[in-house]
């Protein structure tokens, strides 16, 4: 996928979960509200363990801008209590 977009589609989760079951663009996420939360981005479309697009985040509450493609799809794995919402192309 070429280019570089600065809309996408929004999807909001709470535990692990598939974002997208395709190739796209993060553009990055904001975590809503958290309490020792953590993310793991993988480019799978299955389970998410296949390539990661990143380490485990503890991230903190407000947006944080992930500009990545990805392949296969994206797929989001949550650890400890985390509201997130992915933001991709």
């Amino acid at each position: 996928m070429q280019g570089s977009s600065e809309t996408g589609v929004a999807k909001n989760i709470t535990a692990s979960a598939n974002i997208k079951a395709s190739q796209g663009l993060l553009l990055g996420f904001y975590v809503n509200s958290t309490s020792s939360g953590t993310i793991a981005l993988y480019d799978d479309a299955g389970t998410g363990t296949t390539t990661a697009l990143s380490g485990t985040i503890t991230p903190a509450i407000g947006f944080h801008r992930f500009p990545a493609s990805f392949a296969n799809g994206l797929y989001a794995v949550i650890g400890s209590t985390l509201n997130v919402t992915i933001f991709y192309a």
